[in-house]
């Protein structure tokens, strides 16, 4: 096993050189004092695992294993801390690799032994990879998920909540550079600037690591001052669905079957599983697209005489939107079209309900008209015309 160790503090690096020689089948390639060197290095070599101290005086050393990690994502940090026993549950915590000093040589014994596994286990890890050429599929509508061969879901487990959240946050702004000081005013707003840049160079550190059966494909690289999250060779639901709606393909006999598939492709609501108030407006956004969309089909299939078509993808509407005040006014006409009056009085009772629960409102006027209208026509019917 290859490593090299980082620490500012000579006689530091000079023990930890001492214990880990104690340790069989470890080769010490490089020591260094200074970070900027001992990067230099690690990114020129072919390593297992960097010892890194946590407080270097030019760079944060959390922030320093974000940025090798950018460029080596199978690099096995160890983060060396003398926190005392309190401050390092929250290492526990992330389950990052850490030792404490002074560095004792069953502690090393214990991390060397989990790195071994994880190493040796890689080929297991890369087994959800999609093969050359094949596209990875990234679903966000209704919950994440990641499709590889055979359309197989790859379990994804977060270390954190904050990873995920970070991770779906730079999903959402893909190819986008996104500010550091911004993300820590979206997640952690109520900490101290020190703790909160920690915090973050952690998370990323999860989320690189979180993702690396699938480096081919997904990768977050680093600036100064903000990251941003590269998609190669990905299908990606919200962009197929937006290709689709942008295209503006009209709608005839022969792509009644491409609406369909389109419509097909958003299973749910844009991270409907997430309770992320900044996932609130791109929410709404493409919820209006489908409902845009569903109702042209929708219509459609009445003028084309398919009543049959028309009523269930309006019933589809109303069952995924219950306050789609349209598609229920459509169903409505579409049932005393058929001469089908108690449907027509249930659907609108349905729509009364529903608004006097989530709004507290009574149907739109227009609605309301409509129905009174309908009513008073059908009861002026002599009985053997009803």
């Amino acid at each position: 096993m290859k490593v090299i160790l980082v620490d500012d503090e000579h006689l530091a690096l000079n023990y930890l050189e001492h214990q880990l020689r104690k340790v069989s089948e470890i080769e010490i390639c490089g020591k260094f004092a200074d970070p900027y060197e001992g990067k230099r290095f690690a990114l020129a070599e072919e390593l297992d695992v960097v010892f890194l101290d946590i407080h270097l005086p030019e760079i944060n050393g959390i922030e320093l294993a974000e940025q090798l990690l950018q460029d080596k994502p199978q690099l096995n940090v160890v983060f060396v801390t003398a926190y005392d026993e309190y401050a390092i549950k929250a290492f526990e915590l992330n389950a990052l690799d850490y030792v404490m000093k002074p560095v004792r040589k069953e502690r090393l014994e214990i991390t060397l032994r989990r790195i071994q596994e994880r190493l040796g286990s890689r080929p297991q890890r890369r087994e959800p990879r999609s093969e050359p050429g094949e596209p990875l599929r990234i679903r966000m509508f209704q919950q994440l998920q990641i499709e590889t061969r055979n359309r197989q879901i790859a379990p994804v487990r977060w270390r954190t909540t904050k990873a995920q959240e970070l991770f779906l946050y730079l999903l959402q702004y893909r190819g986008q550079l996104v500010r550091k000081s911004a993300l820590i005013d979206l997640l952690w707003p109520e900490y101290e600037p020190g703790r909160a840049f920690s915090q973050l160079y952690t998370a990323v550190y999860h989320i690189r690591k979180t993702l690396e059966p699938f480096g081919e494909h997904v990768h977050i690289s680093s600036a100064t001052d903000g990251y941003m999250l590269h998609l190669e060779n990905v299908r990606l639901d919200v962009e197929e669905w937006e290709r689709f709606t942008a295209s503006g393909t009209p709608l005839h006999e022969g792509t009644v079957a491409d609406y369909e598939a389109a419509l097909d492709i958003c299973q749910g609501d844009y991270l409907q599983d997430c309770e992320y108030w900044w996932a609130e407006s791109e929410r709404y956004r493409l919820k209006s697209l489908w409902l845009q969309i569903a109702t042209q089909l929708a219509e459609w299939h009445a003028s084309q005489g398919g009543l049959e078509q028309a009523l269930k993808r309006y019933q589809h509407i109303c069952d995924r939107y219950p306050l789609a005040e349209e598609a229920h006014f459509a169903l409505m006409k579409l049932y005393a079209l058929l001469d089908n009056h108690a449907l027509v009085h249930r659907q609108y009772r349905r729509l009364e309900e529903v608004l006097a629960e989530e709004l507290n409102e009574p149907p739109s006027p227009l609605i309301a008209k409509w129905y009174r209208d309908w009513s008073l026509a059908q009861k002026s019917l002599p009985k053997s015309s009803i």
